[in-house]
Protein backbone atom coordinates (compact mmCIF):
# COMPACT_ATOMS: atom_id res chain seq x y z
CA UNK A 1 0.00 0.00 0.00
CA UNK A 2 1.41 3.80 -0.55
CA UNK A 3 1.92 6.30 1.87
CA UNK A 4 -1.30 8.40 2.49
CA UNK A 5 0.28 11.11 4.20
CA UNK A 6 3.57 12.92 3.48
CA UNK A 7 4.90 15.45 5.65
CA UNK A 8 7.56 17.96 5.58
CA UNK A 9 8.98 19.18 9.40
CA UNK A 10 11.36 22.07 10.10
CA UNK A 11 13.07 20.73 13.18
CA UNK A 12 13.15 16.87 14.26
CA UNK A 13 11.28 17.83 17.80
CA UNK A 14 8.47 19.13 15.85
CA UNK A 15 8.27 15.88 13.55
CA UNK A 16 8.06 13.72 16.06
CA UNK A 17 5.68 15.39 17.76
CA UNK A 18 3.24 15.31 14.21
CA UNK A 19 4.15 11.30 14.25
CA UNK A 20 3.19 10.71 17.52
CA UNK A 21 0.09 12.50 17.09
CA UNK A 22 -0.73 10.40 13.94
CA UNK A 23 0.40 7.25 15.41
CA UNK A 24 -2.45 8.29 18.33
CA UNK A 25 -5.17 8.43 15.66
CA UNK A 26 -4.20 5.21 14.00
CA UNK A 27 -2.02 5.88 11.53
CA UNK A 28 0.90 4.13 11.08
CA UNK A 29 4.17 6.74 11.15
CA UNK A 30 7.34 6.41 10.32
CA UNK A 31 9.80 9.34 10.57
CA UNK A 32 12.78 9.89 8.41
CA UNK A 33 15.88 12.02 9.50
CA UNK A 34 16.22 14.01 6.61
CA UNK A 35 15.48 13.08 2.25
CA UNK A 36 16.16 9.80 2.17
CA UNK A 37 17.54 8.07 -1.39
CA UNK A 38 15.28 4.67 -1.68
CA UNK A 39 11.96 3.66 -1.04
CA UNK A 40 9.06 4.35 1.59
CA UNK A 41 9.10 2.13 4.64
CA UNK A 42 7.00 -1.08 4.03
CA UNK A 43 3.93 -0.46 6.02
CA UNK A 44 3.79 3.12 6.69
CA UNK A 45 0.67 4.72 6.06
CA UNK A 46 2.14 8.54 7.31
CA UNK A 47 5.56 9.15 6.78
CA UNK A 48 7.33 12.29 8.15
CA UNK A 49 10.64 13.96 6.82
CA UNK A 50 12.65 15.90 10.03
CA UNK A 51 14.40 18.53 8.00
CA UNK A 52 16.68 21.26 10.10
CA UNK A 53 15.49 24.26 8.16
CA UNK A 54 13.45 26.30 11.25
CA UNK A 55 16.58 28.76 11.25
CA UNK A 56 18.47 28.26 7.94
CA UNK A 57 18.05 31.16 5.20
CA UNK A 58 14.86 30.87 3.70
CA UNK A 59 16.07 29.96 0.39
CA UNK A 60 18.12 26.59 1.80
CA UNK A 61 14.41 26.11 3.61
CA UNK A 62 12.72 26.02 0.41
CA UNK A 63 15.30 24.21 -1.64
CA UNK A 64 15.18 21.36 1.39
CA UNK A 65 11.66 21.37 1.78
CA UNK A 66 11.42 21.11 -2.11
CA UNK A 67 13.28 18.21 -2.08
CA UNK A 68 11.30 16.69 0.60
CA UNK A 69 8.43 17.15 -1.33
CA UNK A 70 9.62 15.39 -4.74
CA UNK A 71 10.22 12.39 -2.50
CA UNK A 72 7.05 12.17 -1.22
CA UNK A 73 5.22 13.01 -4.84
CA UNK A 74 7.50 9.99 -5.75
CA UNK A 75 5.93 7.68 -2.74
CA UNK A 76 2.41 7.95 -4.18
CA UNK A 77 0.85 10.29 -1.32
CA UNK A 78 -2.31 11.63 -1.92
CA UNK A 79 -2.13 14.61 1.41
CA UNK A 80 0.78 17.16 2.03
CA UNK A 81 1.83 18.56 5.46
CA UNK A 82 4.12 20.85 6.38
CA UNK A 83 4.91 21.22 10.20
CA UNK A 84 6.71 23.91 12.29
CA UNK A 85 6.38 24.46 15.88
CA UNK A 86 3.24 25.45 17.85
CA UNK A 87 4.40 28.77 19.01
CA UNK A 88 4.97 29.56 14.99
CA UNK A 89 8.97 30.56 15.63
CA UNK A 90 10.14 32.71 12.61
CA UNK A 91 11.41 35.63 11.96
CA UNK A 92 10.01 38.75 9.60
CA UNK A 93 11.83 36.87 6.83
CA UNK A 94 10.50 33.15 7.47
CA UNK A 95 10.90 30.41 6.94
CA UNK A 96 7.40 29.67 7.40
CA UNK A 97 5.73 31.88 4.63
CA UNK A 98 8.35 31.23 1.98
CA UNK A 99 8.08 27.54 2.71
CA UNK A 100 4.45 27.41 2.32
CA UNK A 101 4.11 29.47 -0.60
CA UNK A 102 6.89 27.16 -2.26
CA UNK A 103 5.21 24.34 -1.38
CA UNK A 104 1.70 25.39 -2.70
CA UNK A 105 3.51 26.45 -6.16
CA UNK A 106 4.97 22.77 -6.57
CA UNK A 107 1.67 21.17 -6.00
CA UNK A 108 -0.18 23.63 -8.11
CA UNK A 109 -2.80 24.89 -5.62
CA UNK A 110 -3.44 28.25 -4.88
CA UNK A 111 -4.85 28.19 -1.26
CA UNK A 112 -4.29 26.71 2.28
CA UNK A 113 -4.28 27.38 6.12
CA UNK A 114 -1.94 28.07 8.89
CA UNK A 115 -2.62 26.64 12.13
CA UNK A 116 -0.40 26.23 14.54
CA UNK A 117 -2.72 25.81 17.45
CA UNK A 118 -2.06 22.54 19.65
CA UNK A 119 -4.82 23.01 22.78
CA UNK A 120 -3.21 20.02 25.02
CA UNK A 121 0.14 22.11 25.29
CA UNK A 122 -1.87 25.14 26.00
CA UNK A 123 -1.27 26.58 22.27
CA UNK A 124 -4.49 28.41 21.31
CA UNK A 125 -5.19 30.89 18.54
CA UNK A 126 -8.27 33.65 18.66
CA UNK A 127 -8.85 36.26 16.15
CA UNK A 128 -5.91 35.57 14.45
CA UNK A 129 -3.81 35.83 17.46
CA UNK A 130 -1.56 32.84 19.64
CA UNK A 131 -1.52 32.44 22.87
CA UNK A 132 0.96 30.30 25.07
CA UNK A 133 -1.45 29.06 27.93
CA UNK A 134 -3.41 32.28 29.28
CA UNK A 135 -0.33 34.68 27.73
CA UNK A 136 -0.39 36.33 24.38
CA UNK A 137 2.47 34.50 22.49
CA UNK A 138 5.22 38.35 22.98
CA UNK A 139 4.36 38.02 26.51
CA UNK A 140 5.89 34.40 27.01
CA UNK A 141 8.62 32.99 27.34
CA UNK A 142 8.95 32.72 23.65
CA UNK A 143 9.83 36.58 23.55
CA UNK A 144 13.27 35.60 25.02
CA UNK A 145 13.62 32.63 22.37
CA UNK A 146 17.76 32.49 21.59
CA UNK A 147 16.94 31.88 17.89
CA UNK A 148 13.76 33.05 16.75
CA UNK A 149 12.02 35.46 19.58
CA UNK A 150 8.48 36.40 19.08
CA UNK A 151 7.45 39.64 19.56
CA UNK A 152 3.93 39.77 17.67
CA UNK A 153 1.19 37.78 18.74
CA UNK A 154 -1.26 38.12 15.97
CA UNK A 155 -0.13 35.15 13.38
CA UNK A 156 -2.03 37.43 10.16
CA UNK A 157 0.57 39.94 10.64
CA UNK A 158 3.04 37.35 11.29
CA UNK A 159 2.63 35.72 8.11
CA UNK A 160 2.23 38.54 6.02
CA UNK A 161 5.53 40.05 6.35
CA UNK A 162 6.78 36.84 5.04
CA UNK A 163 4.87 36.12 1.85
CA UNK A 164 3.62 37.86 -1.42
CA UNK A 165 0.22 36.37 -0.94
CA UNK A 166 -2.63 37.79 0.99
CA UNK A 167 -3.01 36.16 4.31
CA UNK A 168 -7.13 36.18 6.16
CA UNK A 169 -8.73 34.78 8.68
CA UNK A 170 -11.08 31.99 9.85
CA UNK A 171 -12.41 33.27 12.88
CA UNK A 172 -13.09 31.06 16.21
CA UNK A 173 -17.29 31.85 15.17
CA UNK A 174 -16.94 30.09 12.02
CA UNK A 175 -14.69 27.39 13.06
CA UNK A 176 -17.18 26.61 16.49
CA UNK A 177 -20.13 25.51 13.65
CA UNK A 178 -17.91 22.58 12.29
CA UNK A 179 -16.36 21.39 9.33
CA UNK A 180 -18.96 22.56 6.86
CA UNK A 181 -19.01 26.22 7.91
CA UNK A 182 -15.02 25.99 7.73
CA UNK A 183 -14.89 24.88 4.28
CA UNK A 184 -17.58 27.59 3.09
CA UNK A 185 -14.95 30.09 4.62
CA UNK A 186 -12.10 28.47 3.03
CA UNK A 187 -14.35 28.97 -0.04
CA UNK A 188 -15.01 32.47 0.49
CA UNK A 189 -11.88 33.69 1.18
CA UNK A 190 -10.26 31.74 -2.13
CA UNK A 191 -12.47 33.80 -4.36
CA UNK A 192 -11.28 36.65 -2.82
CA UNK A 193 -8.38 36.29 -4.02
CA UNK A 194 -6.66 34.93 0.24
CA UNK A 195 -4.17 32.52 -0.20
CA UNK A 196 -3.36 31.49 3.17
CA UNK A 197 -5.95 31.45 6.21
CA UNK A 198 -4.80 31.62 9.61
CA UNK A 199 -7.45 29.62 11.32
CA UNK A 200 -8.46 29.90 14.84
CA UNK A 201 -8.68 27.15 16.77
CA UNK A 202 -9.45 26.65 21.07
CA UNK A 203 -10.01 22.62 21.13
CA UNK A 204 -8.99 19.57 20.27
CA UNK A 205 -12.33 19.72 18.55
CA UNK A 206 -12.11 22.84 16.55
CA UNK A 207 -9.19 20.77 15.50
CA UNK A 208 -11.21 17.86 14.38
CA UNK A 209 -13.18 19.67 12.45
CA UNK A 210 -10.63 22.07 10.81
CA UNK A 211 -9.15 18.67 9.49
CA UNK A 212 -12.09 17.32 8.14
CA UNK A 213 -12.67 20.86 6.23
CA UNK A 214 -9.03 20.08 4.74
CA UNK A 215 -10.02 16.64 3.43
CA UNK A 216 -9.49 17.68 -0.34
CA UNK A 217 -6.67 20.24 -0.06
CA UNK A 218 -3.65 19.27 -1.73
CA UNK A 219 -1.50 21.22 1.01
CA UNK A 220 -1.84 21.76 5.07
CA UNK A 221 0.08 23.90 6.73
CA UNK A 222 0.26 24.08 10.48
CA UNK A 223 1.47 22.84 14.14
CA UNK A 224 1.15 19.05 14.77
CA UNK A 225 -2.35 19.49 16.47
CA UNK A 226 -4.38 19.57 13.14
CA UNK A 227 -3.40 15.79 12.36
CA UNK A 228 -5.72 14.80 14.98
CA UNK A 229 -8.70 15.16 12.41
CA UNK A 230 -6.90 13.79 9.22
CA UNK A 231 -6.38 9.96 9.69
CA UNK A 232 -10.37 9.42 9.88
CA UNK A 233 -10.77 11.84 6.42
CA UNK A 234 -8.58 8.08 4.64
CA UNK A 235 -10.96 6.27 6.51
CA UNK A 236 -14.40 7.78 5.19
CA UNK A 237 -12.63 6.89 1.51
CA UNK A 238 -11.52 3.29 3.01
CA UNK A 239 -8.34 4.15 2.43
CA UNK A 240 -7.54 3.61 6.46
CA UNK A 241 -7.74 0.96 8.91
CA UNK A 242 -8.43 1.54 12.27
CA UNK A 243 -5.29 -0.16 14.62
CA UNK A 244 -5.50 -0.58 18.48
CA UNK A 245 -1.60 -0.47 18.51
CA UNK A 246 -0.12 1.66 15.76
CA UNK A 247 2.20 2.81 18.89
CA UNK A 248 3.83 -0.70 19.48
CA UNK A 249 7.82 -0.81 19.50
CA UNK A 250 10.17 -3.42 20.25
CA UNK A 251 11.22 -4.58 24.34
CA UNK A 252 13.91 -2.17 24.92
CA UNK A 253 16.63 -2.32 27.17
CA UNK A 254 20.56 -0.52 28.33
CA UNK A 255 21.08 2.32 30.22
CA UNK A 256 19.22 5.94 30.68
CA UNK A 257 20.28 8.99 30.03
CA UNK A 258 18.80 12.75 29.37
CA UNK A 259 20.62 15.26 27.18
CA UNK A 260 19.48 18.71 27.25
CA UNK A 261 20.01 21.48 24.93
CA UNK A 262 16.93 23.76 25.41
CA UNK A 263 16.95 26.69 27.36
CA UNK A 264 12.84 26.90 27.45
CA UNK A 265 11.05 27.86 30.71
CA UNK A 266 9.55 24.11 30.27
CA UNK A 267 13.03 22.45 30.01
CA UNK A 268 14.53 24.86 32.96
CA UNK A 269 12.33 23.66 35.05
CA UNK A 270 12.60 19.81 33.99
CA UNK A 271 16.26 20.07 34.29
CA UNK A 272 15.81 21.56 37.82
CA UNK A 273 13.45 18.70 38.72
CA UNK A 274 15.61 16.01 37.10
CA UNK A 275 18.68 17.19 39.84
CA UNK A 276 17.27 16.68 42.85
CA UNK A 277 16.68 12.86 41.29
CA UNK A 278 19.83 12.24 39.63
CA UNK A 279 23.60 12.98 38.91
CA UNK A 280 24.12 15.97 36.40
CA UNK A 281 26.67 17.75 34.57
CA UNK A 282 26.91 20.86 32.54
CA UNK A 283 28.17 21.81 29.76
CA UNK A 284 29.83 25.37 29.61
CA UNK A 285 30.28 27.25 26.42
CA UNK A 286 32.87 29.40 27.23
CA UNK A 287 35.08 26.35 28.53
CA UNK A 288 34.11 25.03 24.88
CA UNK A 289 35.15 28.19 23.20
CA UNK A 290 38.60 28.02 24.98
CA UNK A 291 39.22 24.64 23.77
CA UNK A 292 38.49 22.17 26.83
CA UNK A 293 37.61 18.79 26.47
CA UNK A 294 34.36 19.15 27.45
CA UNK A 295 32.73 15.90 25.87
CA UNK A 296 35.46 13.98 27.38
CA UNK A 297 34.90 15.20 30.51
CA UNK A 298 31.39 14.74 30.64
CA UNK A 299 31.39 10.93 29.10
CA UNK A 300 34.50 10.37 31.89
CA UNK A 301 32.37 11.58 34.37
CA UNK A 302 29.19 9.72 33.05
CA UNK A 303 31.00 6.25 32.93
CA UNK A 304 31.08 6.92 37.13
CA UNK A 305 27.68 7.64 36.92
CA UNK A 306 25.63 6.03 34.25
CA UNK A 307 25.35 2.15 35.84
CA UNK A 308 23.13 4.12 38.57
CA UNK A 309 20.64 5.07 36.37
CA UNK A 310 19.40 7.70 34.72
CA UNK A 311 21.72 10.80 34.07
CA UNK A 312 21.67 14.14 33.32
CA UNK A 313 24.15 15.91 30.28
CA UNK A 314 22.93 20.30 29.98
CA UNK A 315 23.48 23.45 28.72
CA UNK A 316 20.24 24.60 29.72
CA UNK A 317 20.03 27.86 31.18
CA UNK A 318 18.30 30.90 31.88
CA UNK A 319 18.08 33.92 29.83
CA UNK A 320 19.89 35.96 31.28
CA UNK A 321 23.23 33.40 30.90
CA UNK A 322 22.28 33.03 27.60
CA UNK A 323 22.46 35.97 26.48
CA UNK A 324 25.65 36.59 28.37
CA UNK A 325 27.46 33.85 26.29
CA UNK A 326 26.06 34.99 23.09
CA UNK A 327 27.37 38.18 24.02
CA UNK A 328 31.18 36.88 24.04
CA UNK A 329 30.69 34.34 21.53
CA UNK A 330 27.78 34.83 19.31
CA UNK A 331 24.43 33.79 18.49
CA UNK A 332 25.61 31.55 15.75
CA UNK A 333 28.82 30.05 17.49
CA UNK A 334 27.26 29.65 20.67
CA UNK A 335 24.63 27.39 19.23
CA UNK A 336 26.87 25.26 17.23
CA UNK A 337 29.48 24.88 20.02
CA UNK A 338 26.95 23.32 22.41
CA UNK A 339 25.12 21.36 19.80
CA UNK A 340 28.83 19.39 18.13
CA UNK A 341 29.63 18.83 21.99
CA UNK A 342 26.07 17.50 23.02
CA UNK A 343 26.14 15.26 19.80
CA UNK A 344 29.43 13.84 20.85
CA UNK A 345 28.48 13.75 24.33
CA UNK A 346 25.40 11.33 22.78
CA UNK A 347 27.57 9.05 20.83
CA UNK A 348 29.93 8.34 23.35
CA UNK A 349 26.76 7.54 26.02
CA UNK A 350 25.32 5.22 23.62
CA UNK A 351 28.72 3.65 22.89
CA UNK A 352 28.99 3.51 27.01
CA UNK A 353 25.62 0.82 26.87
CA UNK A 354 23.06 3.88 26.77
CA UNK A 355 19.51 2.78 25.28
CA UNK A 356 17.37 4.32 26.63
CA UNK A 357 18.12 8.59 25.61
CA UNK A 358 16.01 11.62 25.97
CA UNK A 359 16.98 14.70 24.25
CA UNK A 360 15.35 18.31 24.62
CA UNK A 361 15.63 20.77 22.20
CA UNK A 362 14.69 21.12 18.52
CA UNK A 363 18.17 21.95 17.54
CA UNK A 364 19.85 19.64 19.77
CA UNK A 365 18.15 16.71 18.62
CA UNK A 366 19.09 17.53 14.85
CA UNK A 367 22.42 17.29 16.07
CA UNK A 368 22.31 14.29 18.09
CA UNK A 369 20.14 12.37 15.74
CA UNK A 370 22.69 13.31 13.15
CA UNK A 371 25.79 12.51 14.81
CA UNK A 372 24.26 8.67 15.66
CA UNK A 373 23.81 8.00 12.05
CA UNK A 374 20.00 7.80 12.37
CA UNK A 375 18.24 7.45 9.57
CA UNK A 376 14.44 6.81 10.72
CA UNK A 377 12.34 6.36 13.56
CA UNK A 378 9.40 4.53 14.06
CA UNK A 379 7.08 6.31 16.04
CA UNK A 380 5.99 4.79 19.77
CA UNK A 381 3.81 5.43 23.04
CA UNK A 382 3.34 8.80 24.08
CA UNK A 383 5.10 10.68 27.40
CA UNK A 384 3.31 13.77 27.44
CA UNK A 385 1.20 15.65 24.29
CA UNK A 386 3.86 15.81 21.17
CA UNK A 387 6.80 13.64 22.80
CA UNK A 388 6.40 10.29 22.21
CA UNK A 389 8.94 7.52 22.37
CA UNK A 390 10.64 6.40 18.82
CA UNK A 391 12.99 3.53 17.92
CA UNK A 392 15.93 4.03 15.94
CA UNK A 393 14.98 1.71 12.00
CA UNK A 394 17.01 -1.04 12.02
CA UNK A 395 19.25 -0.13 8.76
CA UNK A 396 22.11 1.25 10.20
CA UNK A 397 24.52 3.96 11.60
CA UNK A 398 25.68 3.89 15.04
CA UNK A 399 22.42 4.12 16.56
CA UNK A 400 21.39 0.31 15.22
CA UNK A 401 25.24 -1.20 15.66
CA UNK A 402 26.15 -4.78 17.07
CA UNK A 403 27.33 -3.26 19.86
CA UNK A 404 24.10 -2.77 21.15
CA UNK A 405 21.67 -5.76 22.42
CA UNK A 406 18.74 -3.99 22.20
CA UNK A 407 17.46 -1.24 19.64
CA UNK A 408 18.20 2.14 20.39
CA UNK A 409 14.92 3.89 21.71
CA UNK A 410 14.70 8.17 21.61
CA UNK A 411 12.76 10.61 22.58
CA UNK A 412 12.92 14.12 21.36
CA UNK A 413 11.64 16.86 23.24
CA UNK A 414 10.29 19.95 22.07
CA UNK A 415 11.87 22.46 24.28
CA UNK A 416 8.78 23.97 25.28
CA UNK A 417 7.04 20.38 25.74
CA UNK A 418 6.58 18.26 28.34
CA UNK A 419 5.09 18.43 32.09
CA UNK A 420 7.88 19.04 35.23
CA UNK A 421 8.58 15.72 35.84
CA UNK A 422 8.99 14.64 31.96
CA UNK A 423 12.35 13.58 32.58
CA UNK A 424 12.17 11.27 35.84
CA UNK A 425 8.43 9.68 34.47
CA UNK A 426 9.13 9.21 30.93
CA UNK A 427 10.55 5.64 31.08
CA UNK A 428 7.63 4.49 32.74
CA UNK A 429 6.13 4.65 29.39
CA UNK A 430 8.30 1.88 27.71
CA UNK A 431 7.36 -1.59 26.86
Amino acid sequence: MKVLLGCIADDFTGATDLAGMLVKAGMRTVQLIGVPDGPPPEGADAVVIALKSRTVPAAEAVSDALAALAWLQRSGCQQFYFKYCSTFDSTPEGNIGPVAEALMQALDTDFTIACPAFPANGRTIYKGYLFVGDELLNESGMRNHPLTPMTDPSLVRVLQQQVKGSVGLVEYHTVAKGAAAIAARFAELRSQGVSLAVTDALTNHDLVSIGAACADMPLITGGSGIALGLPENFRRRNLLARLDAADRLPETGGLRAVISGSCSVATQKQVAAMQKAAPSFAVDPLALARGDDVAGAALAWAAQHIEQGPLLVYATAAPEQVRAVQSQLGVAEAGELVERALAAIAVGLVKLGVGQLIVAGGETSGAVVKALGITGLRIGPEIDPGVPWTAALQDGGAATSSEQAQPLVLALKSGNFGSEDFFTKAWSRLP
